[in-house]
């Protein structure tokens, strides 16, 4: 049982991969040189590329689910992390390069975002204990992450390229972080409550989060690389969940002091590989070279201008 889920999970990875890809060039395709406004996302509806991007990445979260059903969390969840490399080949085979000519910054950035995520929650799940998910917590949690992406929503709007990128796709993160909580908490009620007693609201806000992430995550297309999309998805997704449950559902009590150090570590090397993927990215270069170019072009009309020497 244990390989056939870690070969779904290996699919899944693959499903999500590339539903980022094609639905990162369905919204580039629909937004033109206006943005991602109300008109290019309701266009996005009816687009045939999205739509089969959506598909992939409904197969791809099935599979997963499907693997975790047949072995252990630390055997199945590291898997998914495969994303963000074959992401990067796909877009890599897209622009016509081969593996060896990747840049060599984004190659180790991958790795140590992939690499860093994946002993983070083999960690966390080898050490951690189950605790039940009351209503009182989860209600704090849904507090805490609809602030923080709030939080993450206003300050991509405030900012371009790479950082909105970045802060629109970890808002998207953040809020399917909450997803995997509520999830278990609604398994949780569907072992020990009949059916017509269950709390609906985990239900709601499941519903509410993935519609949220969903906006966000087409905003992070349209700001930046699939690439760094998926980056801040696969790290910060399961350092989401497991930090709500280290924080307030007390799954940590047991750890150790050398094995809490060693998830900081890993969570610390993941978040430095995605932010190196953010700075060397080809695509993040070439958007900072245009920007600065249109600035100083910019700043040479108000010099003319100022001079008295054109209108």
């Amino acid at each position: 049982m244990t390989t056939l889920a870690v070969v779904l999970a290996a699919l899944g990875a693959c499903g999500y991969a590339v539903g980022a890809r094609m639905q990162h060039s369905a919204v580039r395709a629909e937004m033109g040189d206006g943005g991602l406004k109300v008109r290019s996302q309701v266009q996005l509806l009816r687009n045939p590329l999205w739509l089969l991007g959506l598909a992939a990445l409904g197969s791809g979260a099935l599979l997963h689910a499907t693997a975790l059903g047949l072995a252990p969390l630390s055997v199945v969840q590291p898997v998914g992390v495969l994303a963000l490399p074959i992401t990067v080949l796909l877009s890599a085979r897209q622009q016509g390069l081969r593996t060896r000519e990747l840049n060599i910054n984004v190659v180790l950035a991958v790795l140590a975002a992939t690499g860093g995520v994946g002993a983070f929650v083999f960690l966390a799940a080898g050490s951690a204990t189950s605790t039940p998910v009351l209503p009182d917590e989860q209600l704090l949690a849904t507090q805490l992450v609809a602030g923080a992406v709030l939080a993450l929503g206003v300050f991509g709007l405030l900012t371009r390229s790479k950082v909105r990128c970045m802060a629109y796709a970890a808002g998207c993160a953040v809020a399917y972080g909450l997803v995997s909580v509520l999830v278990r908490a609604l398994v949780q009620q569907l072992g020990s409550t009949p059916l017509l007693e269950i709390n609906p609201l985990p239900l709601v806000a499941i519903v509410a989060a993935m519609a949220v992430g969903g906006w966000l995550l087409q905003h992070g297309y349209a700001s930046g690389p699939p690439e760094l999309v998926v980056a801040c998805l696969t790290v910060i997704d399961p350092l989401v969940a497991v930090g709500l449950g280290i924080g307030l559902l007390g799954e940590a009590d047991a750890v150790g002091s050398a094995t809490a150090a060693g998830e900081v570590l890993c969570a610390v090397i993941a978040c430095a590989g995605v932010f190196a993927l953010a700075r060397h990215h080809p695509e993040t270069q070439d958007r900072e070279v245009q920007a600065t170019a249109a600035d100083d072009g910019d700043a040479g009309v108000r010099r003319i201008r100022s001079d008295g020497s054109s209108t």
